[in-house]
């Protein structure tokens, strides 16, 4: 008889188990250890299927969303694991684009809830053991797996994939990864296994070596996507999403490329992608170009993606978007830049243990900002917040919660204004 509740469940994950999310660096653990002894414990349920592994400090959620999106339009049965959630835990496990049930969350935790509070592992350690579990019982053809933070010593990193994808590297998770490119790039080299093919996104001199040189040491082809593929044309589409054409040998050579996501580092991200799809190709045969052109076309339907350069309303427009690290919030700054409005409002808040100062030091002057602090115990006070950026020329009213904040931004924009929310993706999470 199982009897434990969603919420029950839910209870038991987020507040008797270290999580990331809510705790930083203290819930971070440098070892496999637990995430080995869980595997032993679920008999391998990784190896029942094929495992596509992306890693990344910027776009690697867009990118997986993208390619789980093509090999369900191809005809494949595809596991998505992703992190963090915005609304529901659930949206982190995903079979052809469908979230896991609740009762499947329930069951897992309250069947082997024995062996967790033996072993104790994380939020994310026991995550990723329900995710692949989950997966060989739904016999997947193929899931694409997602990093949780860095790389080697990540809990996905048990798996022996068809193709290792790293999106970028930026300073993020400085204080657990490494506080250089090259420290952080290391540690996300680790998913690189020996003879399995990999894709780097964005080939930055101050990093590809670490990547070249891991890829010669375990005899891995490394594809360098930006050096094969170029956009040649960009342009946007009146839902919101935008179309490309792009240079250089891919599945859909010459063809315009249509994507329903926001945000111009998608230019990056599908450099990525195409590259990617073209050696998955080779394997997974069902993909063809009209498999590529119709995935991209409804990424984010199929999938359930949130948070990317997504509109929220129109008149004023109401835009949010989870980038949160110094690369991510340059490429929403660049947007902001290109999207006409009158007025910018700006609803931000963070949490603590990012590069604050550095975020606050390239956002816009000349916007009204609407300091705020998301619900959990990682954000920075608002009213913190708001002092340090009036260091920076940053100067508007704080609020004590997301939902507050956003009122008074809507309530203070005009019609040609534009509203944006961001700066941390567990604020986007209360406005989605």
């Amino acid at each position: 008889m199982f009897d434990m509740t969603y919420k029950e469940t839910l209870d038991y994950l987020f507040s008797q188990l270290p999580m990331f999310q809510r705790l930083g660096k203290a819930a971070y653990k440098a070892d496999l250890v637990n995430t080995i002894a869980l595997d032993e414990y679920f008999n391998h349920p990784h190896r029942n299927f094929k495992c596509i592994h992306v890693a990344g400090t910027n776009g690697k959620g867009s990118t997986s969303h993208m390619i789980a999106a093509v090999l369900i339009k191809a005809g494949y049965r595809v596991g998505l694991y992703t992190s963090p959630h915005l609304r529901d835990f659930r949206e982190r496990i995903k079979v052809n684009g469908q979230l896991i049930s609740e009762r499947e969350v329930s069951l897992f935790v309250e069947r082997n809830k024995a062996v967790f509070d033996r072993i104790k592992p994380s939020f994310f350690e026991m995550t990723v053991a329900m995710a692949f579990d989950y997966f060989a019982r739904e016999k997947v053809d193929v899931a694409v797996v997602e990093v949780g933070l860095g790389g080697r010593l990540d809990s996905t990193n048990i798996i022996s994939p068809e193709l290792s994808i790293i999106t970028n590297i930026g300073l993020d998770h400085t204080d657990l990864l490494g506080d250089t490119l090259e420290k952080i790039a290391i540690e996300k080299a680790g998913i690189v296994k020996p003879n399995v093919p990999v894709v780097l996104g964005e080939s930055n001199p101050a990093y590809r070596h670490v990547f070249e040189n891991k890829a010669h040491e375990v005899n891995a082809s490394l594809l360098l996507a930006d050096t094969v593929l170029s956009i040649t044309e960009h342009g946007y589409l009146p839902n919101g999403g935008q179309w490309f054409k792009v240079g250089g040998p891919s599945i859909v050579e010459g063809e315009r490329i249509e994507i329903d996501l926001g945000g111009i580092y998608q230019e990056h991200n599908i450099l990525t992608v195409l590259a990617s799809i073209q050696l998955l190709a080779k394997q997974f045969t069902l993909i063809t170009e009209a498999a590529v052109l119709d995935g991209l076309s409804n990424a984010a339907h199929s999938t359930g993606l949130m948070g990317r350069w997504q509109i929220l309303g129109h008149n004023p427009l109401v835009v949010c978007d989870t980038g949160h690290n110094v690369d991510g919030i340059r490429y929403v700054v660049q947007q902001l830049e290109r999207t006409p409005h009158r007025k910018l409002h700006f609803v931000l808040g963070m949490v603590s243990d990012k590069d604050v100062s550095g975020v606050l030091s390239i956002l816009p002057q000349d916007a009204t900002y609407y300091f705020t602090k998301a619900s959990i115990p990682r954000a920075m006070s608002e009213v913190a917040l708001s002092e340090l950026a009036s260091n920076y020329h940053l100067n508007g009213k704080h609020f004590s919660t997301v939902m507050e904040a956003l009122q008074a931004a809507k309530n203070n924009a005009e019609v040609n204004d534009l509203v944006f929310i961001g700066g941390s993706t567990f604020v986007v999470a209360e406005v989605v």
